[in-house]
């Protein structure tokens, strides 16, 4: 795929500068803006969600990852590696999100409740040195102990301790990220507790959850290095008429908790349910929200992020409320049937084309029409938006950060399968 001419682009963007400027939107602002903004890709990507605790083991919890492309991460040196190409196509200095089974125990076998900072050493110095901050999760699902769908919420305390257990372990992991990277890690807590059918008692779990996860949070942690957040869902496979932590269930935890984040995933509602009328409403209450962005079809079946209007409207609410600065944003998605990495980039770069159409809007203006009852101006600058020419900012802000403009970053991947996954199956882009 050729790419433009430098010339080309910058010819384009000027053009684009003065359209939006009619508008009194200073693209300069807005991209400065954007270079600022980090996303945390999620490593489940590229190794569909497998981890390297059990290679080859089946996933649970509610959890499958389909399609069978070659050349997905057997390591965690193949997985790093395959990110690296990754942060290089995305415009932008990243995160990344850990889960507790990617920990590197040399061979050895370390339960979930026993993991800390010395098994995550090398993934610190890869981030250390790429500039990336980390992010974590306790994994809580593709375990014996979690084989009958219930782990913080289950009726046998032993079981129950297990989990209580690596969640603190997970925290501890988070905050030494923290301390070590100087930037605060988000540690996300989700369990995939619940029934297939529906319960006779929908209460009780729901208290030994919220016990539970008092006792995982009750060592204060400076929230310079580490960060608090709860995650609900609506269902998963296995569990789908009842899960135990709910939305409702959550909200009212990180409500109730001062300094906890509530995570909103954009699959975990019903198919109609969007999140981006959430987070204005739910920022009223809690100090911060954890975002992961993805996209369900029909159910949460985590499709890569593409440019819809709900991913926009997510966007259009962060910038519009100024709620940026108090919101974290991840992805989460794991798609086995395309090329691991493009699915990365093609993600990552949609999120941030949608944040940067949020910047080129003239939040002033809108906001004074509205405020004014001047609905028909409202409305017609928001549909003469759609037509100017985003595109064209776009392509100046990958080329000043240099990265592939347009569809040239595809090339770079094609090499990538020739050369660097050579030997973990046929690879090849259809």
């Amino acid at each position: 795929m050729q790419q433009p001419s430098d010339r080309a682009v910058h010819a384009a963007y000027e053009l684009a500068q003065d359209r939006y400027a009619t508008l009194g939107v200073e693209t300069e602002v807005a991209l400065a803006r954007l270079a600022q903004v980090a996303i945390s890709l999620h490593c489940w990507q590229g190794d569909d969600v497998g981890g390297f605790e059990n290679p080859g083991g089946d996933l649970s919890g509610g959890i499958a990852a389909t399609g069978n492309y070659p050349g997905k991460a057997r390591s965690a040196a193949e997985l790093r590696a395959d990110l690296d190409v990754a942060y290089r196509l995305i415009p932008g200095t990243h995160r990344l999100n850990l889960h507790a089974i990617y920990a590197e125990t040399g061979g050895a076998k370390v339960e979930r409740n026993a993991l800390g900072p010395a098994h995550f050493a090398a993934w610190v110095d890869w981030a250390r040195a790429n500039g990336h901050g980390l992010d974590f999760n306790p994994t809580c699902f593709s375990h014996p102990l979690a084989a009958d769908g219930f782990t913080l919420a289950h009726k046998d305390p032993a079981v129950r301790q297990f989990w209580v257990e690596h969640c603190i372990a997970a925290r501890q992991i988070g905050a030494h990220f923290g301390q070590t990277l100087g930037t605060p890690c988000v540690t996300n807590i989700w369990v995939p507790d619940g029934y297939k059918d529906t319960p006779a008692d929908r209460l009780a779990p729901r208290e030994r959850l919220r016990d539970s996860l008092d006792a995982v949070l009750a060592s204060p942690i400076d929230p310079a290095h580490n960060r608090d957040a709860v995650e609900a869902k609506l269902f998963g496979l296995g569990v789908e008429s009842y899960t135990v932590g709910s939305h409702e269930f959550y909200m009212g935890y990180a409500v109730s908790r001062p300094g906890t984040l509530l995570c909103l995933d954009a699959g975990h509602f019903h198919p109609t349910e969007v999140i981006s009328d959430k987070i204005s409403a739910l920022l009223l209450y809690v100090p911060e929200l954890l975002l992961h962005v993805s996209r369900g079809v029909r159910w949460d079946s985590d499709h890569v992020v593409t440019l819809t209007d709900e991913l926009q409207a997510i966007m259009q609410e962060l910038v519009r409320g100024d709620f940026l600065g108090r919101t974290h944003i991840g992805l989460d998605f794991f798609d086995a049937s395309i090329n691991r990495v493009a699915a990365w980039v093609i993600g990552t770069r949609n999120t941030l084309r949608a944040l940067l159409m949020a910047l080129l809007e003239p939040a002033d203006l809108l906001r004074e029409r509205e405020v004014a009852g001047d609905y028909t101006a409202r409305l017609a600058i928001l549909e003469e938006l759609k037509s100017l020419p985003f595109g064209a900012v776009w392509d100046a802000h990958c080329l000043r950060q240099g990265v592939p403009v347009g569809m040239a970053f595809l090339d770079e991947i094609r090499r990538y399968e020739r050369t660097g996954t050579r030997g973990r199956g046929d690879a090849g882009i259809r």
